[in-house]
């Protein structure tokens, strides 16, 4: 089966040189990667005169600057996608340059489909080549389906086949991307082993097989809450090289994440973005460390922890849905009042433990802090 035989249809051209897909009725909500930092990946690859692996838009060297961030011999400013140890980077950009697959590891809220999405931009120009793994992800959405109206008036054909993401990314050389790995069934999860020992799917309907050309590869999504769900078989982590992305190191670093992450969100629904909110997001950022680690930022004091993650990401949740109320129904800075109704949903999973362990930390910690009276009185206010 040639190389072009499940290559997507052509795009449309922007003016800007970006693409949009045919018949899209107006700008994106969320566009992906490679389409929002067009810009900086240009500017990259313009830039990068050392090796590329087989088909990569990037050198590792590129893609991992375009993960971190750094500045260009002509100023280019790229911007970092990642706040993490630039070793766990480099590990992963790696990786994908080998034979091996990539697992990304972590708790919920780590930034790995994130990473995942910036890879696959950073290294095949397309991050949309993805399965999404539910407890309902079928063996055709790794695999291939077919197109039952051409299958029964025609029997089985290359027209009638369906490719799956992974079949696509095989054929072009490109990255294909799993997320939530081990929610998928075991025996789903191990119609991988083939296509990543062997790189090839056989299509044994056509007496046919697609072998991957070079290029292809393949990062995988897990967290670490979901052992014991659907736990890989050795057979398949022996396919992996596994990459645990951890917390932020230090409560600046955590501000730094969420204070970019909302901006870019702010900026994508009209939402102003000021100085005047970093104190609100150091908050937020205070209370989900705390409770998290069960320990106050002085060391002093041990705290009950709630039963949710309390990740960087749902920081990031709460930040943005506050600057909407600021924006909305306020004077567009954004207070106390405005984060306090999204702590309180983030903290409070389970209504009668997680209460009294936020009621606990609210009187013991949150009453007694310099400077938090405010952010008390909300907190009281929405928690009646």
């Amino acid at each position: 089966m040639s190389e072009n035989s499940f290559k997507t249809t052509d795009e449309e051209t922007e003016p800007n040189g970006g693409t949009a897909p045919q018949g899209a009725g107006g700008e994106a909500l969320r566009p992906h990667a490679e389409d929002s930092f067009a810009a900086e990946l240009a500017a990259l690859a313009a830039a990068d005169d050392r090796p590329r692996p087989e088909r990569w838009r990037l050198s590792p060297w590129a893609v991992a600057t375009y993960l971190l961030g750094g500045t260009l011999a002509d100023g280019t400013v790229i911007t970092p996608k990642y706040v993490g140890p630039r070793r766990i980077v480099e590990v992963a950009v790696t990786t994908l340059a080998t034979d091996r697959a990539l697992l990304l590891l972590g708790v919920p809220g780590t930034a790995k489909t994130w990473v995942s999405e910036h890879l696959a931009a950073a290294v095949s120009g397309d991050s949309t080549l993805l399965v999404q793994g539910t407890a309902g992800t079928p063996e055709e959405a790794i695999r291939y389906g077919w197109n039952y109206a051409q299958l029964l008036a025609n029997g089985p054909s290359p027209e009638a086949l369906v490719p799956s993401p992974v079949m696509r990314a095989m054929a072009q050389g490109m990255t294909a991307r799993v997320e939530e790995l081990t929610r998928i069934p075991a025996d789903v999860q191990d119609t991988l082993i083939t296509v990543l020992s062997e790189k090839t799917l056989p299509i044994p309907e056509l007496g046919q097989e697609v072998q991957a050309v070079r290029g292809f590869n393949l990062i995988a999504t897990a967290n670490d809450r979901d052992r014991g769900v659907n736990e890989l078989s050795s057979a398949l982590r022996r396919r992996f090289n596994t990459v645990v992305l951890p917390l932020p190191a230090t409560p600046d670093e955590e501000v730094d994440i969420v204070s970019r992450r909302v901006e870019q969100i702010g900026r994508s629904l009209d939402l102003p973005a000021g100085p005047e909110g970093l104190d609100e997001i150091r908050r937020v950022v205070t209370v989900f460390r705390e409770l998290r680690a069960g320990l106050t930022s002085d060391g002093r004091t041990k705290l009950k922890s709630p039963s949710g993650t309390l990740s960087t990401a749902e920081a990031i949740s709460v930040v943005t849905n506050g600057l909407a109320l600021a924006t909305h129904f306020g004077d567009g800075v954004l207070r106390a009042g405005d984060v306090a109704a999204g702590i309180l949903g983030a903290v409070v999973r389970d209504p009668a433990a997680d209460r009294v362990v936020w009621q606990e930390y609210l009187e013991t910690v949150v009453r007694e802090r310099d400077g938090w009276k405010d952010f008390y009185r909300a907190c009281r206010e929405v928690s009646a």
